[in-house]
Parts: structure tokens; C-alpha cells; sequence
């Protein structure tokens, strides 16, 4: 499985066209990958990138619950809400469809960075934020994630 490697700190301009760092479009590379896949966090005020083959993947589960049941069409719906198809231009940017920009409060300052086989785009003040855990809270996530992983 291939993962995005980094953390970048970047720009918008009011447009919502996003530079995105060299190190970062070689990765995009490595996906085969053209078009990518641009939605809202489920937890977070961030925006997740998808490459098209990953979003695959997870449509791939969705696709499979109910839709007669009504949590399960409510989720589909709010999971999909806004997902848009963005595509790198000549230049070596994104275009952050206005609707989102909105949704993860996108200005100036911004921070890129890797989520395994996705990337995240935060406002950069909002991002330290979240990542500002103290060592003792931090090892406690990571005993309760990671503590009863099993590599079989």
C-alpha cells in the first residue's frame, strides 16, 4: 500500500488555488493517479485528498451498505456532501472549490500533510491546534491504538 510521507506548510489565495510543494506532486506521481478526490473531514474542520484509486476503495464500502436503511442512505449522504474531482494544472496547483475553502475555514496560511494513502489540508492555525497533544496524552492514544495491534 503506498502513503503519502510529510507535513507542508503552504499557501491559498482567494481563489482557492493551492501550490503544492514539489516533494509532494512527486509523491502524487507515485499514485498513477490524474485525478484526486477532495471532501470533508469526518472529524475534523480539514479537507481530505483522495487519489482516485483509494477513494475507489472506500466508495467500494460504501457502495455495499443498504441504502434502505435510513443511517446508513443519512450517512452515504453526508459522507459524499460536497465531494468534488480536482485535478493538478500546469502550474503544480489545486483549485479548493469555494464550498470547501468555507467548510475547513481555508486562509492564507495552510498546512499539507499525509494521512497514509490521503493528505489533509488544514488551515494552519487550526491544524496546531489539533496536533498540540502533551507526551503523556500522546502515549496514551498511541497504547490505545496502536497497544493490541496484532501484525498477523
Amino acid at each position: 500500500m503506498k502513503s503519502f510521507i510529510g507535513t507542508y506548510e503552504c499557501k491559498i489565495d482567494d481563489k482557492g488555488r493551492l501550490k503544492v510543494p514539489s516533494s509532494l506532486i512527486k509523491q502524487m506521481e507515485n499514485f498513477d493517479d490524474k485525478v484526486f478526490v477532495v471532501k470533508r473531514s469526518v472529524f475534523h474542520p480539514c479537507l481530505e485528498v483522495y487519489p482516485m484509486n483509494a477513494w475507489d476503495k472506500v466508495m467500494g464500502k460504501i457502495n455495499k451498505l443498504n441504502r434502505f436503511i435510513k443511517k446508513n442512505a443519512d450517512f452515504i449522504r453526508m459522507f459524499t456532501a460536497g465531494v468534488k474531482t480536482v485535478e493538478l494544472d500546469n502550474a503544480g496547483r489545486l483549485q479548493i472549490p469555494k464550498d470547501l475553502m468555507h467548510f475547513a475555514n481555508l486562509q492564507k496560511d495552510i498546512v499539507i500533510t499525509s494521512a497514509g494513502e490521503l493528505f489533509e489540508i488544514w488551515d494552519k492555525e487550526a491544524y496546531e491546534k489539533v496536533i498540540f497533544i502533551d507526551e503523556a496524552d500522546f502515549a496514551s492514544l498511541a497504547e490505545d491504538v496502536m497497544g493490541t495491534f496484532d501484525e498477523e
